[in-house]
């Protein structure tokens, strides 16, 4: 895959992002090695795990979608690129960091929780919007944005679980992002349920 524009096709193919947020580079490669094993789709490593950027370099040859999140400056988009992600995504709108990782061929998925926030970062180039915190939101706020914004890709963050993911799938969302309660005790298992329960 070479350009931007091939990414959230396959996001919204894979239904599904697993999130690695971990506190020792360690712990982060036990879960990558479980999540490639188990055979996830799409997989994103977040700046705020050690040795996020060699983590994700490691990935360039595992099969699976992978990107950076929890990404906040220009600079980070940029290393997130040169480690070989195809995109990445954000807790919050930065143009900057939009702007950047497009230059540099990656696809954003940004971080929204509001209507404003939403069209904001439409305007600004966003290629999807990671609605967070989802659970706090609720899945009505899914349906109620589609009302006015029907073509607005959304991706729930937050609260998604594998009991949930497809009713949050159903609500709207073209794909769902899980860290801990996917990547806790069983990895391989809970990804087979998880994917069972959203083919």
């Amino acid at each position: 895959m070479r350009y931007r524009f091939e990414v959230l096709p396959q996001i919204a193919a894979a239904k599904a992002i697993a999130i690695v947020r971990e506190h020792t580079v360690n712990d982060g490669q036990r879960v990558i090695e479980s999540l490639v094993k188990a055979k996830m789709p799409a997989l994103e490593v977040t700046c705020t795990t050690p040795g996020a950027f060699d983590l994700t370099d490691s990935l360039r040859d595992s099969g699976a979608l992978v990107g950076m999140g929890t990404v906040l400056s220009a600079s980070e988009a940029v290393d997130a690129a040169h480690a070989g992600a195809k995109f990445i995504v954000t807790p919050n709108i930065n143009a900057d960091v939009i702007r950047t990782a497009h230059r540099h061929g990656l696809a954003t998925l940004i971080g929204c929780g509001s209507a404003t926030e939403i069209v904001t970062a439409l305007e600004l180039g966003a290629d999807a919007i990671k609605v967070f915190p989802a659970e706090q939101l609720g899945m009505g706020f899914l349906k109620a944005i589609h009302g006015p914004l029907p073509w607005a890709p959304l991706i729930p963050v937050g609260g998604v679980d594998v009991d949930n993911a497809a009713e949050w799938l159903s609500a709207g969302g073209i794909a769902v992002g899980m860290g801990s309660k996917l990547t806790s005790g069983f990895i391989e298992r809970n990804v087979k349920a998880l994917l069972a329960s959203i083919s």
